[in-house]
């Protein structure tokens, strides 16, 4: 149905709403979290913002305009401050990230459904190809965005959602691996590991939202 990594130019210019959007909420739903557990340095260091250009890294940005996943800055917490077990509280801050990005690229494919209903038909066949760019550059976005940061390698938010799981006594063994956390993802990148990974992921998250919107809206679309 749609070829999940071909980049020309025009879904280039439609991954640039697509990744302000995905990392503006990503990283504002760690720092919510975050805040909500009681630690005050997010929002201190002005990270409790959906402004994208506070969260962007140069770098992580343009990989992810190239290839649908990269980086923002990271937001700076103290698990000193969570209230209750500061493992269960770095593992939820971890979590809401990836988990914020899965949700948005649900909501952009009900919206793409919807947008297709509400068009009126001309309009909609006049700009079908700039409307499904900008959606499926979203989607996929996102989509990436959450899974990728869902392996649990250091730094990505998987490694303290796993470690999260464990008993303290556990994961303190865990937490040693982080010193060689670059350098694990450094190999998961540059070889065809994260192919295996993403891609079916990527494409059966796809295809449940593409159904579950096909199960809704399919009775009004054109």
């Amino acid at each position: 149905m749609f070829n999940f990594f071909n980049v020309d130019l025009s879904s280039l210019i439609a991954n640039i709403p697509a990744l302000l959007i995905g990392f503006a909420f990503h990283e504002f739903a760690h720092a919510w979290v975050a805040d909500l557990l009681g630690d005050p340095t997010p929002r201190s260091q002005g990270r409790l913002t959906l402004n994208p250009f506070v969260h962007l890294d140069v770098f992580g940005s343009l990989m992810a305009l190239l290839f649908r996943f990269g980086w923002a800055k990271p937001v700076m917490t103290n698990p000193s401050y969570f209230k209750g077990n500061p493992l269960r509280g770095r593992m939820l801050v971890a979590l809401a990230g990836p988990v914020m990005n899965l949700l948005i690229a649900f909501l952009a494919m009900m919206l793409f459904l919807v947008t297709s209903i509400l068009l009126p038909v001309p309009l909609w066949n006049q700009y079908n190809r700039v409307i499904q760019d900008i959606f499926m550059a979203i989607i996929l976005m996102n989509l990436g965005l959450g899974i990728f940061n869902l392996i649990p390698i250091p730094p990505l938010d998987g490694f303290a959602v796993l470690s999260g799981f464990l008993p303290a006594r556990y994961a303190r063994y865990l937490w040693a691996l982080e010193s060689y956390g670059m350098l694990i993802l450094a190999l998961v990148l540059f070889t065809n590991v994260l192919g295996f990974v993403l891609s079916p992921l990527m494409s059966g998250l796809f295809n449940l939202y593409w159904n579950i919107g096909q199960l809704i809206f399919a009775p009004w679309l054109h």
